[in-house]
Parts: structure tokens; C-alpha cells; sequence
């Protein structure tokens, strides 16, 4: 039976209610329109056209002022009052009144490496109407697209007569000033950094910009930091609501928990340190049926008994995700009122914490571990050169008095420890880590690499252990958690590992399943040689990267079955959920996880807090560019020793070995004639000469170039460089097509991906 025409109400409802997109045929169909009906079916849609009742596009028929299922958006700069991210669409008609506003729900699954946008990030997002809130959606992301084209960040600089330029802090972007016309300047002053809105390239070919938003001041490179803060969205400024919060809080007394005030527990930490937030102690096991054990204790700030689930410092915590460290200053998760007040190990006042305790046998075996709410009271608060001074026999009056009681029985342990560690084969990776040591004015006084002593060694495996005890004791539990998961290299990697040993004469060894003493044993082959740095580096980057995932996977680099991040809440959103998870499991408050918190919630927060530590991660090693470009800026045309660290079409990447500061070399600037990159030897190739740059060669540079706002240095190769070659036959004449070698070419014209 032929179904009626249906009243516009109807039509408004199933368009609105259609998950999928809608059409004349599938309302036709919906409602059973067949024949001439169809007719007048096409000339009520027109109608409601014409009347702003509904609008048309590629994704067919919606109710007017709708956003369609998916659209393209722009992630906002600043986040809602409950820390969420908000988008708005990329393409709005303003006559249909204010863009609506998209929260953005970050992906669900195991994988943390997927789709996590930031702030000015444009993405694709599935979206729907949140309840009955007019104009507002929640936005669940399909795919980051990149940043938003239409905006970007630079350093103004003011022109007398009004207006001025604007240097852009993107690498890719250098060269590329941007205009801004007398009045568009806003508030900006020479030197700030400054968010621009890009509009259309005016008569000189310059893009014209007007400043939308001044950040900060420039004026000294103590603020150097503050571009990439900026660049990568990182939250710095507490909400009023979260300080007060933090000033609030009130220390929490001994009801409810074991009393360790009297044990022996220290702190081993960087000089430098200002929070102390782990605290450690050992002592031979008394037990005689574990002859050469110990009982190693793990004491860790409870974070947990000051931030409570839900909480504006809570909720601050998440959007934060963990502590980014710059060399001029630290960006803290938490306010300085809990991070570096009550939740600070001091020597002598009694702090609150979650400990764990472990047996060992001589071997380094662990027998049981168990988790204990304490009241604990440091003993001594140590840096790890002091320490060590004191076990190599240079005590003081602070390590003399606990050199027999304290600091040998906590080696004595290590070396169990370390017994089971080589035998559990971890990836022993051995490059150097190098520190930015600042001036008084903020710039760059010295790059150093800190020794690597024992005293870290002991603090990474006694962390190491405590982080497996905690995994161990919620899965047992059968409590949710998020685990640090770090998964075993790809296959494209490990063919990637091989081309690169195959261009020094290496051969990657075969073996059934892939382990890290594979790896071991590949470092073990260049130990000693010119090699050595090089390989190590490229080992690293075959690895995966560590993410957090509420379902395990395990540690590849660790060699660990289970492994989750338990021992730095202060400075790390996983670790407080970890500590959450054993309060609720073990039944020791009421601040534990919330019982609606389960596994398909810790996997988003999974996916947030690993976007927000790749994105610290980025941050931390553009401001250390930065600042090593400054650095260098006055030593224009002085040479330096260095490795190549990557080979692309394009050109050279360029380790200096004096700072670790890497640079480029174009293609254009290594001779006069054609270099063709050989890709499965990592190699620039002279055509007529055979002159040959691998990848992993020592070179001598030349610096030609240093933009500090971006942080990029162009070099040249000193001499001839490179390795001699068998000059080929002559071919008759230059190579057709081949432009002439430019070497004024900026630095940043050419960015290669590197190896």
C-alpha cells in the first residue's frame, strides 16, 4: 500500500534521528513513497530548502543549523570548565548564528598511539548532539588531520612606521616572514610571542597575518621555553580553583595507617631536585630459609590521600597528564603546594605514603612483595654523587653516620638485583645523556653528560621492581589498571635495523622470537668502535614507543611480562591511578579508584596521558634546539666535529659530538655534481667521483646558519668530507635537468625525514 507524503515534522525528525546519512531516497523509503508521491515528496524538501528548515550538502539532508555525522574541526586553544578538549567546525556560515561547540572525546581501545589531537590540531570527528544543550556535540575523533593552517605562532618584530613581521617558530616555516599591516599588530610588542590568524598573500608575496593573541615576552632567552609551551598546548597556568584547592589541604594524620616513622628510609635524587617523592631502604632478611636475601622497601608520596578522584586538582592533573621538565624551568602537574610540600619526602617530618615491600634471595629473585598505607619520616634526604662518594669511601657528616646501617645494605641489594637483571637480559641501550647547563641570564653556559653512577643504577632497579610488585598485586586483584606497555618492534623496523648494520658490513642476526638480548647482542658487535654511538641510536629508534593501555601487552625493553608506573604520582597521572587501583583493591580508604571507573575508562585516559607525554617529550627537545641554537648563533663559520645521523634525499642530518645539537646539510652544498641517494645503503652518492656520505660517518662542519626561534642550524661539510670513491667513467657531460648547486640555500628549505 503506497505510504502518504509525511508532514515536515516528520521529515525534521527522521532527518535529526538518522544515524546514517539522509537523502530523498532514504526518506522515501522510510516512509514507503513510491510512484508520483516521489514528486511531491522532491517538492516538499525544496520548499523546506527555501524556508531554512533543512540545508544540503555532500553529506546529504540535515536540520538547518546541524552539524552533519562528521566534520572537520578545529581543536580550541583553551579547554572547558571540566578539562575536556572543545572543537568548533572548520567551515561555519556566521549568518546561522554562533559555531556550535564540540567536545572531544578521545578514542577508546587498547592502543594508546591512536588518534590523540591537541590543542590547534584540525580533525575529523563523528559527531551527535549532547542531549538537549543547543549548539553543543560531543565529537569523537576519526583521524588528526594536522594543525590549523589557519593559524600559527611567531615572534613579532615591529616595523617603525606601524605593523611589522612575524617570525614563524615552525621549522618548515623559516624563511617565510609574515605581514602584519599597521592596526593588526593588537597588543604585540617587538620581541613577543604571539598567535597569528593568516589571511591572503599581499603584493610582495608576503602572507598578511593579524595577531590574535599576545603569549609573552621574548626579551631573554630564560623564556625560550615558553615557545614551545605554547607551540604544543602544554597547560602552565593553574586555575584559580586548583591553587586554592592545593592551599586548602591539610596534612593528614597517622588514623588508618601502619606507623614507619622509625625505619631507616632515604632519599637519593639529583641535587637540583625540589620534591622528593621516593624513598628507599633494605636490610639483610632475617629469615634462615633465605640465606642472602633482603627486604627491600619502596616507600612513594601518597599523592593519592591529597588529590581526591573528581577534584578540580584532579581533574587539572589529567588535562596535564605529567610534569614537563625545560632547563629554565619545570611545568608542574600538580601545584607547588602538594608536589613540593606535603607530598615531599622531607628529612624529619612525618609524610604519608604507599609503600611496597620485597623479598629477595641472593639472587635477586623476588619471593613476595606486599603493599603497605604508611606514615613514614626520611632518615636523610642524599644526591646520588654523594651517595656514591660515600660507599667509595668519601663519607660527610650527613652519609657517615648511616654509611653501615643504611647505604651498604641498600648496595648490598642492588647487587642481587643487578644478578637478576642480567639474567632477565633488558635492553641495555648505552647513550650518552646530555644536560643543558644554563647561566645566570637563562642562556646556554655548558652541555655536559653526567656520569652514570651506581647510586642511579640502584634507584632505576630498586623503581623497577617496585613497579612490577604493584602490577602483580592488582591483576592478582583482579583490580583494572593502566599499564606502561611497550611492544616489540615491527617488522618494517627490523627490516629498516638491517639495511642500516648491511651499510657498515653488519648482518642482523636471525632468531624465532624477538628479544632484547637480540639487540644486545647487535651492540655488542660495535662496542669499541666508531660504530658504537651510532648504532646505538638507531637501535633505539627501531624500538616502539612505551604507552600507557589499561590491557597489558607487556615491557619489550625491560624484558617484563607486567609492568605499570607506580612510583613518581607527584609528577605522573599513571602512577596516581596505579596508587588509586591499590587503595581500592587492598581496601585501604576511601579515596581509591570511584567504582564506575573500569577498563574502557582507564583506556581513554590511557590514550590522553600518553598524547600528553609525546607531547612533553617534543616540547622538552625543541626548547633544548632552541636554546643550543642560541647558543651558537655568534660561532657562524666556525667548524665542528660530528656523525651523520640521518641521510635523506634532500640531504644530511648532523650530530655535533660537542653538544648532540643536530643540524642539516642541503644536498646542494656537497659539490659540484650530482649526489643520488641510495636508500638501502643510507648513502649520498657522487655520480662522476663516487664520493660517498653514509649514514653513521664522522664529518667535520661547517655552521652556516642558526635561526634560534626555531631552533635549526645549517651546515656545510668542511674540506671534502666524506669517503673516497672510484671515479666513474666519464659520461660525456652534465646531467640533464640537474639544477645548479645553490649554497645560500636556507637552512630549513629542505627537511628531509630523517633515517
Amino acid at each position: 500500500m503506497q505510504g502518504p507524503v509525511p508532514t515536515r515534522e516528520a521529515v525534521l525528525a527522521f532527518i535529526e534521528g538518522s544515524p546514517q546519512k539522509v537523502g530523498k531516497r532514504e526518506i522515501a523509503h522510510a516512509f514507503g513513497i513510491k510512484g508520483s508521491d516521489k514528486i511531491e515528496l522532491k517538492r516538499l524538501l525544496k520548499e523546506m530548502q527555501e524556508e531554512g528548515a533543512i540545508e544540503k550538502d555532500r553529506a546529504g539532508l540535515r536540520k538547518a543549523g546541524r552539524l552533519p555525522p562528521v566534520v572537520v574541526a578545529d581543536i580550541d586553544s583553551r579547554r572547558d570548565r571540566d578539562g575536556e578538549l572543545v572543537a568548533r567546525p572548520s567551515q561555519w556560515d556566521p549568518e546561522a548564528g554562533p559555531a556550535p561547540l564540540i567536545t572531544v572525546l578521545m578514542p577508546r581501545g587498547r592502543r594508546a598511539d591512536g588518534p590523540a589531537p591537541g590543542t590547534g590540531d584540525r580533525a575529523l570527528l563523528k559527531v551527535e548532539p549532547d542531549g538537549d544543550t543547543p549548539g553543543r556535540y560531543l565529537g569523537r575523533v576519526i583521524k588528526v588531520i594536522g594543525r590549523n593552517k589557519a593559524e600559527t605562532l611567531g615572534v613579532f618584530r615591529a616595523l617603525p612606521a606601524g605593523g611589522g613581521r612575524i617570525v614563524p617558530v615552525d621549522k618548515k616555516a623559516q624563511g617565510r616572514e609574515i605581514a602584519v599591516p599597521p592596526g593588526a599588530e593588537g597588543e604585540a610588542l617587538d620581541g613577543d610571542l604571539v598567535t597569528v590568524a593568516l589571511g591572503r598573500e599581499d603584493r610582495f608575496g608576503l602572507t598578511q597575518g593579524r595577531v590574535k593573541e599576545r603569549l609573552g615576552s621574548l626579551g631573554s632567552e630564560k623564556a625560550v621555553s615558553l615557545i614551545a609551551i605554547h607551540a604544543h598546548g602544554i597547560p602552565h597556568v593553574f586555575p584559580r580553583e586548583v591553587l586554592a584547592e592545593a592551599e586548602a589541604a591539610r596534612e593528614v594524620g597517622l588514623e588508618g595507617r601502619e606507623d614507619w616513622r622509625e625505619l631507616p628510609l632515604v632519599t637519593i635524587d639529583p641535587p637540583d631536585a625540589k620534591d622528593h617523592d621516593d624513598a628507599v631502604m633494605a636490610v639483610p632478611d632475617p629469615d634462615p630459609a633465605n640465606p642472602g636475601g633482603f627486604v627491600i622497601t619502596v616507600a612513594i608520596a601518597d599523592v593519592a590521600a591529597y588529590v581526591r578522584p573528581g577534584s578540580a586538582l584532579d581533574r587539572e592533573a589529567l588535562i596535564r597528564g605529567n610534569s614537563v621538565y625545560f632547563p629554565d624551568r619545570v611545568v608542574p602537574m600538580l601545584p607547588e603546594r602538594i608536589s613540593n610540600d606535603l607530598c615531599s619526602l622531607r628529612p624529619g617530618q612525618d609524610r604519608p605514603a604507599l609503600a611496597v615491600r620485597m623479598i629477595i634471595t641472593a639472587e635477586g629473585r623476588k619471593v613476595r612483595h606486599s603493599v603497605h598505607r604508611v606514615m613514614m619520616r626520611s632518615r636523610a634526604k642524599l644526591a646520588y654523587a654523594q651517595a656514591q662518594a660515600a660507599i667509595d669511601g668519601r663519607t660527610d657528616e650527613v652519609t657517615a653516620p648511616i654509611l653501615d646501617g643504611v647505604l651498604r645494605p641498600l648496595w648490598a641489594a642492588y647487587d642481587a638485583l643487578a644478578v637478576a637483571r642480567d639474567a632477565r637480559g633488558p635492553l641495555a641501550l648505552d647513550l650518552p645523556e646530555r644536560k643543558v647547563i644554563l647561566n645566570a641570564e637563562g642562556g646556554v653556559d655548558r652541555v655536559i653528560v653526567p656520569e652514570r653512577l651506581s647510586a642511579h643504577r640502584l634507584i632505576e632497579e630498586f623503581m623497577i621492581q617496585a613497579n612490577v610488585a604493584a602490577a602483580e598485586v592488582l591483576e592478582s586483584a583482579r583490580q583494572a589498571l593502566i599499564y606502561r606497555v611497550h611492544e616489540e618492534p615491527s617488522l618494517e623496523k627490523m627490516r629498516a635495523l638491517g639495511e642500516v648494520m648491511a651499510s657498515i658490513g653488519l648482518k642482523l642476526p636471525k632468531e624465532a622470537n624477538l628479544r632484547p638480548a637480540l639487540f644486545n647482542r647487535i651492540l655488542g658487535m660495535v662496542e669499541g668502535s666508531e660504530h658504537q654511538l651510532f648504532l646505538n641510536e638507531v637501535v633505539l629508534r627501531s624500538q616502539a614507543q612505551a604507552v600507557y593501555a589499561a590491557e597489558n601487552a607487556g615491557h619489550f625493553g625491560l624484558a617484563l611480562r607486567r609492568y605499570a608506573h607506580f612510583t613518581s604520582p607527584i609528577r605522573r597521572y599513571a602512577d596516581l591511578v596505579v596508587h588509586r587501583a591499590l587503595i581500592r583493591a587492598l581496601r585501604l580508604g576511601d579515596d581509591g579508584l570511584p567504582s564506575g571507573l573500569e577498563t574502557g575508562d582507564l583506556a581513554e585516559i590511557g590514550q590522553q596521558i600518553s598524547a600528553a607525554e609525546r607531547r612533553a617529550m617534543a616540547a622538552e627537545r625543541e626548547t633544548i634546539d632552541r636554546l643550543i641554537a642560541h647558543h651558537l648563533a655568534d660561532r657562524v663559520g666556525a667548524t665542528f666535529a660530528g656523525q651523520v645521523s640521518g641521510v635523506t634525499r634532500s640531504g644530511l642530518f648532523i650530530k655535533l659530538d660537542e653538544t648532540g645539537a643536530d643540524g642539516f646539510v642541503p644536498i646542494s652544498t656537497l659539490g659540484a655534481e650530482y649526489f643520488r641517494h641510495e636508500e638501502g645503503r643510507h648513502a649520498l652518492v657522487g655520480e662522476r667521483t663516487r664520493q660517498t656520505f653514509r649514514l653513521g660517518d664522522k664529518v667535520e662542519v661547517q655552521l652556516m646558519e642558526a635561526a634560534p626561534v626555531a631552533g635549526a642550524l645549517r651546515f656545510e661539510i668542511a674540506g671534502s668530507g666524506g669517503r673516497a670513491g672510484s671515479p666513474a667513467p666519464a659520461r660525456g657531460g652534465p646531467r640533464k635537468g640537474r639544477p645548479a648547486p645553490d649554497r645560500r640555500e636556507s637552512l630549513t628549505k629542505r627537511r628531509g625525514r630523517r633515517a
